[in-house]
């Protein structure tokens, strides 16, 4: 009987979990370059004396859907999209590097380069700053040059390049801040093969269809494990009562 109960109660955790990285995901449906966290559950042996005769489910987030999100065209020229495989190099708030493919970029007061979030956008020494300018153009190798205050129509200097990367999917985690790193805690070197779109933006890859399908799922899932939970307490009732005939 507490087999059964334990069985039935670790199963309804493990879908309140899974519910919750699925409602995780669909709140990012239209958030700027999200990507999709993964779920899945598996059974695991319960060990201690004796044989492992009991198991229990464990969802677990096995990794990123690294699917790539739809452009969408903005007009606006601090708005950068990743074109196929890549990321944005930006400065984290705890110091380390950590990449997004998140391009709302704005400029900050003092001239800095920042991601919608706030994020320094980096470069080849750094975060990228600007100084006063007329106007600020972006290379799909992402270089940036920018029209001095003063100077010609037809004159740019060129003040930094935006560092882009491209690791391999297996040696990058996704940190709660919705942020990629690697997994080494170390740093990628720029890929000149990375280009960026300007004026465009890229969606979130979310798929809100499947989403919402397995919720349901899930919470039907729920449901049968609360059920047979108050079935498993009736049985108890009904052999306690047996034994008090006796």
């Amino acid at each position: 009987m507490d087999r059964a109960l334990y069985l039935s109660m670790n199963g309804a955790s493990q879908a309140m979990r899974a519910q919750t990285i699925h409602a995780n995901n669909l709140a990012n449906a239209s958030t700027t370059g999200f990507q999709a966290d993964l779920a899945q559950a598996r059974s695991m042996a319960v060990y201690g004396p004796g044989m492992p005769s009991r198991v229990y489910s464990m969802t677990e987030n096995p990794g990123t859907d690294f699917t790539r999100g739809p452009l969408q065209q903005t007009g606006n020229s601090l708005d950068m999209a990743v074109k196929g495989e890549g990321y944005i190099a930006v400065l984290a708030p705890d110091g380390s590097e950590a990449y997004t493919r998140a391009g709302d970029l704005q400029l900050g007061v003092f001239g800095e380069l920042l991601t919608g979030s706030g994020l320094p956008v980096l470069g080849n020494n750094g975060p990228v700053v600007l100084p006063p300018h007329e106007n600020v153009e972006f290379g799909a190798d992402g270089m940036v040059s920018v029209r001095e205050l003063g100077q010609g129509a037809q004159v740019l200097a060129a003040i930094d390049r935006i560092k882009l990367v491209n690791p391999q999917p297996q040696e990058l985690v996704k940190g709660t801040d919705g942020l990629m790193r690697r997994i080494d805690g170390g740093e990628t070197p720029a890929d000149a093969q990375v280009e960026l779109a300007s004026g465009y933006l890229e969606g979130s890859n979310v798929n809100v269809v499947d989403s919402m399908v397995e919720m349901i799922s899930l919470a039907r899932n729920y449901e049968m494990n609360v059920k047979f939970m108050q079935t498993v307490q009736q049985n108890s009732e009904s052999s306690a009562r047996l034994l008090q005939i006796q």
